[in-house]
C-alpha cells in the first residue's frame, strides 16, 4: 500500500528494505512506548524514506530510536528546549527542523518542530498526509 501510494506520487523516493516486526518491538520496547499504526505499517514496507536530495524524510527504525533517544537524553536539549517527551520524532527537513507524532496525547497529526526556535506547529493530518505534502512541495521549507 505504501510503496505503491508514494510511487504514484514521485519516482525519485528511495525505498530501502523492510523491518521486521522483532525490531519494531525493540523500538517500542527501548523506548517505552508503541508506534503510530501507520508508522509501523510503513516501516514493514520500507525501512524509511529518502527523497532525491538524500534528506531521510521518515527515517529508518534505528535512527528513529536513537534520535529520539538523544533528543530527550541530551542534558543540553534539557536546558534549551521545552520537553520532548511529548513528541515522536520519525524525519527531517535536512536543515536541522524535525517532524513528530504528538504522543501524549496520542494524535496521528504530524507536527514539526523547528530547531531555532523551539516551536512545534502541526503540518499534517496523518502519516499519509504528511508524505503527500512533503513530496508535493519538493523543498526542505514546504511547511514554512
Amino acid at each position: 500500500m505504501w510503496i505503491e501510494m508514494i510511487s504514484s506520487l514521485s519516482a525519485e523516493v528511495e525505498f530501502t528494505d523492510p523491518v521486521e516486526q522483532s525490531d519494531i518491538d525493540s523500538v517500542e520496547s527501548a523506548l517505552g512506548r508503541e508506534l503510530p499504526s501507520e508508522l509501523k505499517m510503513l516501516l514493514r514496507e520500507s525501512n524509511g524514506l529518502t527523497d532525491e536530495y538524500g534528506c531521510e524524510f521518515v527515517w529508518p527504525v534505528a535512527d528513529i530510536l536513537a534520535r529520539n533517544r538523544e533528543m530527550r537524553e541530551s542534558v543540553d536539549f534539557r536546558t534549551l528546549y521545552m520537553s520532548f517527551d511529548p513528541l515522536l520524532f520519525i524525519g527531517d527537513n535536512g536543515g536541522g527542523d524535525l517532524f513528530a507524532f504528538v504522543i501524549e496525547p496520542t494524535r496521528q497529526d504530524i507536527f514539526v518542530w523547528q530547531h531555532e526556535s523551539d516551536s512545534r506547529r502541526w503540518v499534517a493530518n496523518d502519516l499519509q498526509d504528511y508524505i503527500r505534502r512533503y513530496l508535493a512541495a519538493g523543498g526542505e521549507d514546504w511547511y514554512a
